[in-house]
C-alpha cells in the first residue's frame, strides 16, 4: 500500500444546472493542473439535492458519465461523485467510481434520506462497495449512509478509507462531524467527507466542512464556508502502525447484513 493523493472539491452547486455545473468543475479542475490519484466530488455534483428524479435522470451512457470518464482521463486519476441515474425505469442516487480508462465501479446510496422525501423518489441500493486503489481499499458511500455505523462497520478490516460523499446541511453539520469522527474512530480507517457549500434550490445553505480524520480521530483538514479544491496525502504507513499498536478490530462482533 502506498501513500495515496486524495483531492476533494468543496463546491457551491448549481440549483438543477448539469451543463453550468460540469463546465465551472472542469474549469476550475483544470487550473489547479492536479497531481492526484483520486478526485471527490459532492453527491449530486451536478444537480444538487434534487427530487425531480425525472426531470434530472440521466442514463449510464449519459453526458455527465462521459464527462468524468474525460475528467479522470485527462487528470489520469480517478474521478467519484454522485448523480441521479436512470435504470430500468428506477431512479437512484448513484455513485460512479470512474477509472482514467474508462471503466466504472458504482453504489446505489442505501439509506435514503426520507426526511427530504428521498425516499419517494429514488429506490435504494442493497450492496456495498469496496474499491482499491494504489493498495488502498477504499468504500465510498452517500451522505445519510454516516448514521447507519452497522452498514458501514468494517468487518474483517475490508476498507482502510471510508469516503462519504454529501449534500450535509448546516443545521445538522455537528452531527456530520460527530458521525465521521466516530466512524473513523471505530474503524480504525481514515474517513474523508466532502460536503457542498452554499444555499441551495430549497433555501437550505450549507456550510461543507469538508474533513479528514485519521484512524485515531484526529482531524488532518477541514474547511468551512469556502469554495475549495484541496489534496490530502494519506499516509499508508499510518494505517498499518496504528492497526498494529491497536488491533481492535479483531475483537469486533460478528455479524451478517441480511
Amino acid at each position: 500500500m502506498d501513500d495515496l493523493k486524495v483531492t476533494i472539491y468543496q463546491a457551491d452547486i448549481f440549483w438543477e444546472d448539469i451543463d453550468k455545473n460540469l463546465l465551472t468543475i472542469e474549469e476550475k479542475l483544470t487550473k489547479k493542473k492536479l497531481e492526484t490519484d483520486l478526485i471527490v466530488l459532492p453527491e449530486m455534483f451536478n444537480t444538487g439535492f434534487s427530487m425531480q428524479a425525472k426531470k434530472l435522470a440521466e442514463p449510464m451512457d449519459g453526458k455527465t458519465i462521459a464527462w468524468m470518464a474525460k475528467i479522470a482521463k485527462t487528470n489520469n486519476c480517478v474521478v467519484t461523485g454522485s448523480l441521479i441515474i436512470k435504470e430500468n425505469s428506477e431512479y437512484y442516487n448513484r455513485l460512479i467510481w470512474m477509472h482514467p480508462d474508462g471503466n466504472l465501479s458504482r453504489y446505489d446510496k442505501k439509506h435514503l434520506f426520507g426526511l427530504g422525501l428521498e425516499n419517494e423518489n429514488y429506490t435504494p441500493g442493497n450492496k456495498k462497495l469496496v474499491v482499491e486503489l494504489k493498495g488502498w481499499k477504499i468504500c465510498p458511500v452517500i451522505c445519510y449512509d454516516l448514521r447507519f455505523p452497522i452498514w458501514l462497520r468494517n468487518k474483517n478490516a475490508e476498507y482502510d478509507l471510508l469516503l462519504i460523499v454529501a449534500n450535509w446541511p448546516e443545521p445538522r453539520i455537528e452531527h456530520w462531524l460527530a458521525l465521521i469522527k466516530a466512524r473513523a474512530i471505530e474503524n480504525l480507517a481514515f474517513a474523508i467527507g466532502v460536503n457542498r457549500i452554499g444555499i441551495d434550490g430549497n433555501k437550505i445553505n450549507h456550510t461543507g466542512d469538508s474533513i479528514c480524520i485519521s484512524p485515531l480521530g484526529n482531524t488532518k483538514f477541514q474547511n468551512k464556508n469556502n469554495e475549495v479544491i484541496q489534496t490530502l496525502c494519506l499516509s499508508a504507513n499510518e494505517v498499518e502502525q496504528i492497526r498494529n499498536h491497536l488491533p481492535f478490530l479483531k475483537d469486533a462482533d460478528d455479524f451478517i447484513i441480511l
